[in-house]
This record gives C-alpha cells, structure tokens and sequence, in this order.
C-alpha cells in the first residue's frame, strides 16, 4: 500500500477515495469470555454486498492484552520519502504490554501478524510499561507513549521503535525529568514541540473508577510540553486537579501553534498555544456542565469527554460525551470561541427509563430517550470517533476500557459494543444518524465483544501529523 498522502496546508487536506474498510480492534478481557482481542475489518462500503459487516477477524495470540488504540509504520510526516510504505499497523496492548505489528500491506481485507513485541523488551530497554498511543516519524522510526512502568506505577515515558525492523530502540526521552503520568502526544516540528498527556496510575484504574484516587493524585491534570530537538521534559500547563487530560491534537497546519485537549472528568476543552514568549498556554474554551442526579455514582454527572478530533480543514471539532451521551460538533474558524453547530445523542447514562434521574440540568429540559436503531437498543455511550477524509461521515463506537466499561455501562459489556455512523453537514454544520448503518458487536462468533479504535487504511485525521 504506497504513502498517497498530500501535504497538508490550511483548508486544504490530504485527499483520497472514500473509505471501503475500516479496522477496529476488538476487546474480551472483562467480558467473562476466555478468548483473545482481536483486529477486526469491517465493510464500509454501500456497494458492498458485505457492507456493515465484519469480513476478517485477526486473533492475537494472548489473552487478556486489552488492545486499545493504533498506529502506523508510515504516514503523512514520511511525506516525500518515497521508500516508506504505510503497510503495517501498530497495536500496542494496553494491559499486557505487548506491541503487535500487523502486515495490512500483502491483503488489506485479510491482516495478518507480522511481529509480536513482547513486553520484557519495553521492560529492560526503557523501563516502561503499558504503551497507549503510536505516531510514526520522519526519521521512518515509531514513537509510542506509555503510561507507567514494569511495577505498574505512573510513568509518562516513551518507547522507540525501529521502522525497519521494529525492534525497541530504547526511550524516546532523555534527562531525568519525565512526568508522573502519561497518556496520548502529538507533535510538531515546526515548532520544536511534542505535548503528552496525563491519564491516571495504571495499577489505579486498571479495573475501576474510584473518585477517591483523584483526591489522592493517581489521575492526571497536565498537558507536559517537550522539546523536539532534545528530547527534554521542559514544560508542564496546569488544567486543575479534576481534569483528567485524555486526546490532544493540533491543529493539521504545521504552521498553527496551537491545538485543542479534551479533559474528560472536569468535561472541558482547552486551547493551548504558543505564547509571545515562546513557552506554551492553556485557555478554557469549552465547557459541558454536570447535571445533578439521582442513582449514580456521584450526585453530580460529568458528560466525561473521552474523544475529540479536528477535521482536515481545521474548521470543526468533535467530541463524545460518553456519560451524557452525546456527540458534539463545534466550529472552531475562531479557535478561541467554539461555536456548537451539532449535537446528537447516543444513549449514555441519563437516558428516559433507566436507573439515573436528572433532577437538575443546565442543558436539557428533559431527558433523552433511549437509542434505538434498526430495533437494538444500544447500550453504552459515544465514545472512540473517527471522521472520513471528505468531512462527511463520523464513525462512533461505544466502548471506553474493559475495566471501565464493566464498571459504568455493564449492559455494554454483555451485549457487546456497536459501531454507529453519523452523516455530518460540512457547510453550515449539524449531525444526523445514518438509520441504515449499524455494525453490532454482539452478534461476533465467539460472543459479544467490545470494538474501540477506528482506523482507516489510508490514514486519517488521528493517525497523521503533517511536518
């Protein structure tokens, strides 16, 4: 599969045909079922006679990984370098350690393993352990963030892999300085910046949610600046102590100095960006209000924001609320002031009928109903999102983490997740359920599963960074 990527430039993003298959990783540890994750291809495409349909699965060869989130061996920033190829899809294992590279080059409709990385090597030659996010470089190698170390502390290290031959390099960073927690990154050459985020102690919230941990500081709160050219730990911008920074992107023109964070527990998005004097800031710009409730966990219900993403033209944001339960869409052509211009629900926790009762909200008048669709009520709510290359379709799923999941939406985990798609107005703004689409997770071979990340074969607005 040749790199055919364009580079990008403000309002004009790379371009390509629609999307014919997606590739969702796909989660049994927590579900009860004793079977491997695995790499799922879904049929995305309306000519199909397999459309909305799951037409390979690819098992890993382990139990309980927990994959997660993915990368590529190649992508927009190797732009003009005619020797990389986007071929192999990087699957780091959230709970196991374990890094899987997956040839999609020899049959994109059929992946198979092309190298396991077990984790003693992320053990011994970088003292890190559980890797969430992969970004491919320039230099051909592949940078990937981790979350803590072997003993299951927090640790926002990184890890280097080898483009060629995939072998752990070693850390990314240099100096003593790391910060305590870490999550997702993006960088940005142009601006001899990387930005990391915080999630929380991996051995913390392995398997739960306690809101007592965040009082005791096993949750994040910083968005942890560092400098491209030295490796160094220079920076960390404060978003308050119930933040809980998650996804972070810039925007796709490598000339913007800025970008947005999605902060799950206090539901906020903040802009950071470079200031005059060359360090970087943080400014609130966003902001989903709790609703008081009855029957749930606290008396107050954050929307928790778990996803966000920037379209190629760098005029609209996304974000899922995954408790409330809706996806919203905001024009940010003035970055300081989002405009909301969509919103559509889900399902979630405060649905007509169940459990939770609102007894004060600053959004809604009522609550909303419960998600139907082609006669499934879906459990869960919005979480991972993913956007085609033209603006038009927003692809959703449901599942968050196993552990949390089981926790918040135990409905979900034994019906299994679902993969939604919203059809987006990219003129004036608005979002709209496609009624006809619905791949439900629940009906897999081996039982209800929980799909998570969406990747598309050709790249897309989460996977690349243009430098």
């Amino acid at each position: 599969m040749a790199l055919k990527v364009e580079r990008c430039l403000q309002h004009c993003p790379f371009s390509g045909p629609r999307e014919e298959i997606l590739y969702l990783p796909c989660i049994y540890r927590n579900t009860g079922i004793e079977k491997p994750d695995y790499l799922a291809t879904v049929d995305v495409d309306p000519r199909s006679p397999h459309y909305c349909q799951v037409i390979h699965r690819l098992p890993m060869p382990n139990l309980k990984d927990e994959l997660h989130h993915s990368g590529w061996n190649a992508c927009s920033s190797c732009f003009g370098d005619a020797t990389k190829r986007r071929n192999r899809l990087i699957l780091p294992s959230l709970i196991s350690s374990r890094i899987y590279v997956v040839d999609v080059g020899t049959d994109s409709k059929a992946p198979r393993i092309h190298k396991i990385v077990e984790p003693v090597e992320l053990f011994w030659k970088g003292n890190v352990a559980n890797p969430h996010t992969s970004h491919c470089l320039g230099s051909g190698d592949i940078l990937i963030s981790c979350l803590g170390d072997p003993s299951g502390n927090g640790k926002g290290g990184f890890i280097l892999l080898d483009g060629e031959t995939f072998e752990v390099k070693g850390n990314w960073e240099k100096g003593e300085k790391v910060p305590p927690l870490g999550y997702d990154f993006w960088y940005q050459p142009r601006h001899n910046v990387l930005m990391s985020t915080e999630w929380g102690t991996p051995k913390v919230l392995a398997d739960g949610f306690n809101p007592a941990d965040v009082e005791k500081g096993h949750y994040g709160r910083h968005i942890n600046v560092w400098d491209w050219n030295s490796h160094t730990y220079i920076q960390k911008i404060d978003l308050g102590k119930d933040s809980i920074p998650l996804e972070i992107r810039f925007l796709h023109n490598p000339d913007a100095a800025e970008g947005f964070v999605g902060c799950a527990l206090s539901s906020t998005v903040h802009r950071f960006y470079k200031t005059e004097k060359g360090n970087w800031a943080a400014e609130k710009v966003i902001e989903v209000p709790s609703k008081k409730v009855q029957g749930w966990l606290l008396p107050d219900m954050p929307g928790l924001i778990t996803d966000i993403l920037i379209s190629l033209d760098d005029r609209f944001l996304y974000f899922s609320n995954w408790l409330h339960g809706d996806i919203r869409q905001y024009d940010i052509s003035n970055t300081r002031k989002p405009k909301l211009v969509g919103q559509v629900f889900l399902g979630g926790s405060i649905i007509k009928g169940g459990p939770v009762t609102v007894v004060e909200d600053k959004e809604l008048q009522c609550q909303p109903e419960p998600f139907v669709i082609k006669g499934k009520r879906v459990p869960g709510g919005p979480q991972m999102i993913q956007l085609s290359l033209d603006g038009k379709r927003l692809y959703v799923t449901s599942s968050l983490y196993s552990g949390w999941d089981k926790q918040f939406y135990p409905d979900l985990v034994k019906e299994g997740s679902v993969m939604l798609q919203i059809d987006v107005d990219t003129e004036r703004g608005g979002l709209k359920v496609n009624k006809n689409f619905l791949v439900d997770f629940g009906k897999e071979p081996d039982g209800p599963v929980l799909a998570h990340e969406i990747r598309y074969p050709g790249g897309d607005s989460t996977s690349d960074i243009w430098i």
